[in-house]
């Protein structure tokens, strides 16, 4: 896979900086994304990380992002139509997967019975008021019955990214996390997980708008038009994105 075959423009007269509001599940993949830009287009990414609700609060109360990639549709729709992005900018960039991650590479099974288990001491997840995979994780769990058998051993994360957190350091021995949080290369980079049915809770499907701030930005318009790019649409797949 050649990705500095993509070309979507000539190298600019003068490179531009984007700021881009980006959920945490994303932030890998963005990182890869901006190499990219920046190696075709000179460009430069400046990301801001956080839960999708976060995001969403700071751009109403006026912060300077440009781009948002946000870890749900309802978002991106909400700033439209507030006035706040560009109409007809939005599109799906990615659909995510929800994963049990532990750092031990023998606590998770392939079914997900671990979280049955007498032994399991504490599940973290993320914010379902803030964190779309946090709203996936509630659904889940219901989905399964487990309601009261993990009522008393989630620890809740300000994002996903606080989720993983928890699990990667040991305060949490699983956690419910999104699958690009822990694939490097298509691979499981440590540790164990269970890849959650999708039956299990409603789609996860991200999208990506144009702010207003950005409009004029041609660093804005060069990163969304490479994340339309099927070089790029590879690279997002390697992380465990649907597409």
């Amino acid at each position: 896979m050649c990705l500095a075959a993509f070309t979507p423009y000539s190298a600019p007269a003068w490179a531009a900086e984007v700021q881009v509001a980006v959920a945490a599940n994303f932030a890998e993949p963005l990182k890869a994304v901006a190499a990219v830009l920046e190696k075709t287009t000179e460009h430069k990414v400046v990301p801001i990380v956080g839960a999708t609700g976060k995001l969403y609060a700071q751009i109403k109360h006026g912060a300077p992002f440009e781009v948002l990639l946000s870890a749900d549709q309802t978002t991106p729709e909400k700033l439209a139509a507030e006035g706040l992005a560009q109409p007809g900018s939005r599109f799906t960039y990615a659909t995510g997967k929800l994963v049990l991650w532990s750092a031990d590479p023998k606590k998770v099974d392939a079914q997900g019975a671990v979280l049955q288990s007498p032994s399991l001491r504490k599940v973290a997840y993320a914010n379902p008021k803030t964190a779309p995979y946090g709203a996936a994780t509630i659904e889940a769990i219901a989905a399964l019955g487990l309601n009261d058998a993990l009522a008393a051993k989630l620890v809740q994360g300000e994002s996903i990214g606080q989720a993983y957190t928890f699990v990667a350091s040991g305060n949490a021995d699983v956690g419910f996390v999104a699958m690009s949080q822990v694939l490097e290369g298509g691979r499981l980079k440590s540790g164990s997980m269970w890849v959650l049915p999708g039956k299990l809770y409603r789609p996860i499907q991200q999208d990506a708008v144009l702010l207003n701030k950005g409009a004029q930005n041609p660093a804005a318009l060069a990163l969304l038009q490479l994340l339309k790019s099927e070089r790029i649409k590879d690279l997002i797949r390697s992380y465990g994105y649907a597409l």
